[in-house]
């Protein structure tokens, strides 16, 4: 009876040190909040390739993100081996949509690495920050005071304080910081958890969360006290989002804490209604009127970020684009059907607006036919936070990427699928006290950065393996896709586009290369 009290007290003592061990670690945020049986998930995955082998899934499987690009994010995230072995498991023949990029023979050698002085800012395209800035320069075309060349091609996309807690947008800030890339804020309004000194993109929804008056209607005196707290570069208003377009949101009640509604400028504890469509303009004359309104008494580039449906709009405005070049949106941001979302009805999510490839062609078709395409910056989201994809969206004619499920899975999301629930077990996609304490900022802000850094490296080997100095300058005819028939088909071919439909204005390539070489602009 002794022994087996001794050894039960061994135990309890040992299961009370892993307890205290698991809620005090800050590297873990399943650990911090599920002590003990969090381990059951690192024991499973440890032997998962073993697994799926033979009774699961394949690596490529899993949706919206596989195993495979998970793993690699995961390991990027953390500076860890994210190399694979033994060949790829992929079926290159018969897996249509799979991305296949032409190589040349004579490649671009990667500059010799160099430290730089204290003080000294690290050259474009070379380790160790990988430094990727996009070949335009956002607010030239209609001279905005405050017109920039963004420090990276790749940025956070819009992610929303209530959506997601406060200590996953810190983390995502602080990552942002930390790679020199901008944090869109989201509609929810600009949180504390965004000023942490990532250049921001501050985003106008149809709730006009942050600059909204009593009423809920815009109002330039909110807008201008919320951007004056923070280093916002740009402002993009919200028509539409991939996942739900047309339909506006709801944030639950439950979700909507005092601080959450100080900053929305709402009642807490109550239902956020995120209308349908905006109230500040009805058509595309009034939309443009309420840009340039905002650029004025802002001096920053002001853009639009619309899913794709009706080519009515995008026809009316290139038109009116191209009858007046002093007046528009500065840069238009194309989100893909397959976008991710917090909560969207599973119609919508499934079958309302176009993929990306598909609406973005679409969109810049439209823009070309008035002569558009090259003047107004395009910046990409939906599912393009992997290298190959991205470089399909810069071949097609996209000047940037947002990254906004792959920056989650960076800080410590595992595609639990609970977002809507308000239970996420990683504390990202909640604003549950007790869920967020799992996730600590300085330790997750690091891994975002770091994740950053990795696509821009991949993405500048990419376009050195093509034999180009920048992932802008890689024509289209050299990627292709793999189609039913056990072939492939260049995108060229596959959206009917010229090879250097991709190619910034010569200007903008002119001034690329020098800063891809290291040479002043001249």
């Amino acid at each position: 009876m002794t022994v087996a009290l001794i050894i039960l007290g061994a135990i309890v003592a040992a299961l009370l040190a892993v307890t205290i061990y698991d809620v005090t670690q800050k590297r873990h945020a399943v650990l911090r909040n599920f002590p003990i049986v969090g381990h059951l998930r690192y024991i499973l995955e440890s032997f998962g390739p073993e697994l799926r082998q033979y009774i699961v899934t394949a690596n490529d499987a899993e949706r919206p993100f596989s195993r495979d690009q998970r793993s690699w994010v995961y390991a990027s995230a953390k500076v860890e081996n994210n190399l694979s072995a033994f060949g790829t498991d992929n079926d290159l023949e018969s897996t249509p949509g799979h991305i296949l990029i032409r190589h040349s023979a004579w490649v671009v050698q990667e500059p010799a690495h160099a430290i730089p002085a204290p003080g000294d800012q690290p050259q474009a395209g070379v380790g160790p920050d990988y430094v990727l800035p996009p070949a335009c320069v956002i607010g030239r075309l209609h001279g905005r005071p405050g017109a920039f060349r963004p420090s990276s091609l790749v940025n956070v996309s819009a992610l929303s304080y209530g959506a997601l807690g406060e200590s996953a947008l810190e983390a995502l800030n602080l990552g942002a910081r930390r790679a020199g890339c901008m944090q869109n804020t989201g509609e929810g309004g600009l949180a504390t958890a965004h000023t942490h000194g990532a250049d921001i993109v501050f985003q106008i929804g149809t709730g006009y969360f942050g600059c909204r008056d009593a009423d809920g209607n815009f109002s330039m005196d909110r807008l201008l006290e919320t951007i004056s707290r923070a280093p916002v570069r740009m402002i993009e208003i919200k028509l539409s989002q991939g996942a739900k377009p047309g339909h506006g949101g709801i944030l639950p009640a439950a979700k909507v804490t005092p601080d959450v509604a100080r900053h929305r400028g709402v009642q807490p504890w109550v239902d956020s209604i995120t209308p349908a469509r905006h109230s500040a303009f009805h058509d595309v004359p009034s939309m443009i009127a309420f840009i340039e309104r905002i650029a004025e008494q802002t001096g920053l580039p002001v853009g639009i970020k619309s899913a794709v449906g009706q080519m009515d709009f995008w026809d009316d405005l290139a038109r009116a684009m191209a009858a007046d070049r002093s007046a528009g949106p500065d840069f238009v941001t194309i989100d893909g059907g397959e976008g991710g979302t917090g909560a969207a009805p599973f119609t919508f999510a499934d079958h309302v607006s176009l993929p990306f490839r598909t609406g973005f062609v679409q969109v810049r078709d439209v823009f070309a036919a008035h002569s558009m395409d090259r003047d107004v910056p395009f910046i990409g989201s939906a599912r393009l936070g992997f290298p190959a994809q991205a470089l399909v969206a810069l071949a097609l004619g996209c000047d940037m990427v947002n990254v906004g499920r792959e920056a989650m899975l960076a800080i410590g999301c595992i595609q639990a699928q609970r977002c809507h629930t308000g239970k996420c077990p990683t504390g990202v996609a909640t604003t549950n006290p007790r869920l967020t304490r799992g996730l600590v900022p300085s330790d997750k802000g690091p891994r975002l950065g770091n994740y950053i850094v990795t696509m821009r490296h991949e993405l500048l080997e990419l376009a050195r393996t093509v034999g180009v100095v920048h992932p802008a300058l890689v024509p289209a005819d050299v990627i292709e896709l793999v189609d039913d028939r056990a072939g492939s088909r260049p995108l060229t071919e596959v959206y009917g586009t010229d090879r250097l439909v991709g190619r910034p204005p010569e200007r903008d390539v002119r001034e690329i290369v020098a800063i891809m070489s290291g040479m002043p602009i001249s």
